[in-house]
């Protein structure tokens, strides 16, 4: 595995890049940058059902979104170092918290690290791993995976690659993240329950609804619909987009939020085509839901 990271191709951008002296896209070298580890309380039910899931935030994306609500820790990869022992501690360190799951937040590009940090714990943790990503993803890497993680979270951000390549510089980007959940659908099975309702085995498909695009949200449903059942994949809805300072001139339609029509119109179109999930209500869209990202919870 020491060799992927000297030719680092573990996400779409296959930057090739030698991260143990340089960074690649994503913004990072070898080392891991964590920004937050808690419990967190606002997860799809299923999720965080009692007492939250136990969210690890790391550091750089190699997505970039010019609307991006994580942007200091993506972007501007503000972070705290940690070595893959601090990581798996972290995680026993939840677990004891009382923490639902194991969520990791945007992990993609520290994939190798984690999988070393998984083999020193996971014997010992008796609650879910969480994958939450933002779906550009390689089936190569999705199948590193195999074994270590019980729960897909996955974002579909665009249908459109004229969108998807104006917002984050990825005109391929439904091409890789409908064949990367695909993959992570076939690798997690079917919907597992606990006696509590908690997801312990399974995907969740994710998929925020921006200002303009609903037909672009549409279009999203209607591969979900025709590609996943019931069975094997939860649908997350979400309206929580919320616009911040920095987005470009070229993007000034992302400065507001969504309308209700917007929205509606989406979770309508969902309903028609009897997809079952999660619905997020409208008043989500607030600034109130991005974390302070102050390192805490982080190995001293």
């Amino acid at each position: 595995m020491d060799n992927l990271l000297k030719n680092c191709r573990l996400c779409p951008r296959q930057c090739g890049i030698n991260r143990y002296e340089n960074t690649g896209y994503c913004g990072v070298g070898e080392e891991i940058l964590g920004a937050k580890a808690c419990l967190h309380q606002w997860e799809e039910p299923c999720i965080s059902y009692r007492n939250g899931a136990g969210t690890v935030f790391f550091s750089g994306c190699s997505l970039h979104c010019c609307f991006c609500q994580n942007a200091p820790i993506s972007n501007e990869i503000k972070g705290k170092a940690i070595t893959v022992r601090q990581l798996s501690e972290v995680f026993l360190r939840l677990q004891e918290q009382g923490a639902d799951s194991i969520e990791l937040v945007t992990p993609t590009h520290y994939v190798l690290q984690i999988i070393s940090a998984l083999d020193m714990v996971k014997h010992r943790l008796g609650i879910p791993v969480i994958w939450n990503s933002g779906g550009y993803e390689l089936p190569e890497t999705i199948r590193l995976l195999d074994g270590y993680i019980d729960v897909y979270l996955p974002d579909i951000k665009y249908f459109s690659s004229d969108i998807s390549a104006k917002y984050s510089n990825a005109p391929d980007y439904f091409e890789y993240s409908s064949a990367a959940v695909l993959r992570m659908i076939n690798q997690a099975g079917k919907l597992v329950y606990n006696d509590q309702g908690g997801l312990i085995r399974g995907t969740v498909i994710r998929h925020l609804v921006l200002p303009s695009h609903r037909h672009d949200s549409m279009k999203i449903l209607d591969w979900i619909a025709e590609n996943t059942t019931p069975e094997t994949a939860l649908l997350s809805l979400m309206s929580q987009y919320t616009p911040f300072d920095g987005i470009p001139d070229s993007c000034s339609e992302l400065r507001r939020r969504i309308t209700k029509m917007e929205y509606n119109s989406v979770v309508r179109h969902a309903q028609d085509l009897g997809l079952d999930g999660f619905i997020q209500e409208k008043a989500s869209a607030s600034a109130d839901y991005v974390p302070d990202f102050d390192f805490s919870g982080l190995p001293e």
